[in-house]
């Protein structure tokens, strides 16, 4: 496989970088590596005009609202129709919680000011007053044949809802998800996914870099099968992360009886 590539877009690494969201990008490209796959990484940051279809994948990590307010403003005014453009040609993209939100048709700050969204994925979200934090574990049905869990940790007080042209990411078995209420965590419209998964969330899954990487060599050489990688110790750190969140939630329970 040395002979593909990928091209990684790392969009405002120095603004949009909670809880180790990094991660996901060091995860990314080392798997690359060990499939055989060359990668290029390229930041963007404000006020940059860019293709974004001349890219494979792109990532956006988490910020606070003061970060979101500035980049909602140059999603609006510079870089918003050509992020939607590519991924509706199959550009593969992962935002995380702030960059989720602001994939959707709007975020509500807890000071009622709306920021619009760029209306990728069909969620909105709304500043809720209570911060939904902890370790989290959900069923996925994006893998094809067979459900997977997912793993991560979520800090969040925005309620997200999703609309009916979007999928959830996932079902919340431990956690709290979207929103809290309806049980389903994160997004997934054609090849782009928003979530809350932080921790980060990439390391500990390694079906889903997979996946993304699957789906950032579609575009360019059809369907790709990826070679098989030893992923005892990245199985491990998931099955503890699980156990661990089980263990949290139970205790958290126990105490609310």
């Amino acid at each position: 496989m040395s002979d593909l590539k990928i091209s990684v877009c790392h969009l405002y690494p120095d603004l949009m970088n909670l809880y180790g969201d990094r991660g996901n990008i060091i995860a990314f490209t080392r798997r690359c590596q060990w499939h055989g796959i060359e990668t290029k990484i390229q930041s963007v940051t404000l006020n940059q005009v860019v293709d974004f279809a001349e890219f494979d994948f792109i990532f956006m990590g988490g910020g606070q609202d003061r970060e979101q307010q500035a980049i909602c403003y140059d999603f609006q005014q510079v870089k918003g129709t050509s992020l939607a453009e590519a991924v509706e040609a199959g550009v593969a993209l992962l935002g995380i919680c702030g960059a989720y939100q602001l994939l959707g048709r709007y975020y509500k700050t807890g000071e009622g000011e709306e920021l619009p969204g760029l209306q990728i994925l069909d969620v909105w979200t709304e500043a809720g007053d209570r911060r939904m934090i902890g370790n989290i574990v959900e069923e996925s049905d994006l893998f094809p044949g067979r459900a997977k869990t997912l793993v991560g940790f979520e800090n969040h007080s925005g309620r997200t809802f999703l609309g009916p042209k979007v999928r959830p990411l996932g079902r919340v078995l431990v956690g709290y998800g979207n929103n809290g209420e309806d049980g389903t965590e994160g997004a997934a419209y054609r090849h782009a996914i928003g979530t809350y998964l932080h921790g980060s969330a990439l390391p500990k899954n390694p079906w889903l870099t997979d996946l993304l990487i699957a789906w950032s060599l579609e575009r360019r050489y059809g369907a790709v099968t990826l070679s098989e990688l030893d992923d005892e110790i990245e199985e491990r750190a998931h099955q503890a992360a699980q156990r661990r969140a089980q263990e949290t939630w139970g205790k958290i329970k126990a105490g609310v009886k």
